[in-house]
C-alpha cells in the first residue's frame, strides 16, 4: 500500500483506534489531517507520526466541532486549501452518553446523534463536492458492532451508528458514478484505555464472546481502514465490514 502524494482527513483522532488509523495512513505515505475539538488534542497522534521512518507521510492538526456546521466548513476550507485535494476520509469523531432507556434525557439522546450521525453528514457533505471533481475518493466511517446488534443502555448510541450504516450505503450508491467509495467498520471489543480499566473478571466475560479468544488492538482496525483506502479495496463500497473477532458471528 503505498498512499504518497495522498491526502487524509480523520476525525476525532486523539487517542486509541483513531490514532491508530492516522498513523497507519501515514505509514503508508499519506498526509494526514488529524481533528479534535481542543488544541493539544491530537498531541500524541502527531508526535507519533513524526517518529515514523523516513518516506512516511506527515501529520497536520486542526481543531474542529464535526456537530457545528460552520466549523466543518471552515475545516473544509482549511484542508482543501492546504493539501489542494482529500482522497481519504475517515469519520470517527463520536460522544458517548450512556444510560438505560427510562433515565435517559431528551438532550442526551439529540447531543449523541448530532456528532455521531449528523457530524458524518456535514463532513461528508463538506468534501463529496471536491472528490466528486477530482473523480474518486475513499470514504470509511467508523461504526459499532452495536450499531448491528443493539445494547442495553446505549439506545442514543446504538441509534447514531445504525443510522450510519444507513447513510453509507445510501451516499454509497450516489457516489459510485465517481469512483468514490463508502463503507463502515463495525469494531467489536478492542483494546483501548476503556478496556484497560475493566476488572479480570468483566474481561473474561467479554472474551468467552469472542471465538477468537482475544480483544482487537488499534492496529487491527487501522490495517481494514488502510486495505479500504488501497487500490485492493476499490470494488468495495456500500459495505459494513465487522472487526470483533467473531463476536456477532
Amino acid at each position: 500500500m503505498q498512499f504518497s502524494g495522498k491526502s487524509a482527513l480523520v476525525t476525532g483522532a486523539s487517542r486509541g483506534i483513531v490514532r491508530a488509523i492516522a498513523v497507519g495512513l501515514a505509514r503508508h505515505g499519506a498526509d494526514v489531517f488529524c481533528t479534535s475539538t481542543k488544541d493539544g488534542g491530537c498531541a500524541d497522534t502527531l508526535a507519533a507520526i513524526a517518529a515514523l521512518p523516513a518516506g512516511s507521510g506527515k501529520g497536520q492538526a486542526l481543531v474542529a466541532d464535526v456537530a457545528d456546521q460552520a466549523s466543518v466548513e471552515t475545516l473544509a476550507k482549511t484542508v482543501l486549501e492546504r493539501a489542494g485535494k482529500l482522497d481519504f476520509l475517515v469519520n470517527n469523531a463520536g460522544i458517548k452518553r450512556d444510560g438505560l432507556f427510562l433515565r435517559m434525557g431528551s438532550d442526551d439522546f439529540d447531543a449523541v446523534l448530532s456528532t455521531n450521525l449528523r457530524g458524518t453528514f456535514l463532513v461528508c457533505k463538506a468534501f463529496v463536492r471536491a472528490m466528486a471533481k477530482a473523480r474518486g475518493g475513499r470514504i470509511v466511517n467508523i461504526g459499532s458492532v452495536v450499531g448491528l446488534t443493539g445494547n442495553a443502555g446505549q439506545v442514543n448510541y446504538a441509534a447514531s451508528k445504525a443510522g450510519l450504516i444507513g447513510l453509507s450505503k445510501s451516499l454509497a450508491q450516489e457516489l459510485a458514478g465517481r469512483a468514490i467509495t463508502v463503507n463502515v467498520i463495525a469494531p467489536g471489543f478492542i483494546e483501548t484505555d476503556m478496556t484497560a480499566g475493566l476488572t479480570p473478571e468483566i474481561k473474561n466475560t467479554m472474551l468467552q464472546q469472542i471465538p477468537l479468544g482475544r480483544f482487537g488492538n488499534p492496529d487491527d482496525i487501522a490495517a481494514t481502514v488502510a486495505f479500504l483506502c488501497s487500490d485492493a479495496g476499490s470494488y468495495l463500497t456500500g459495505q459494513t465490514l465487522v472487526v470483533d473477532g467473531g463476536m456477532t458471528m
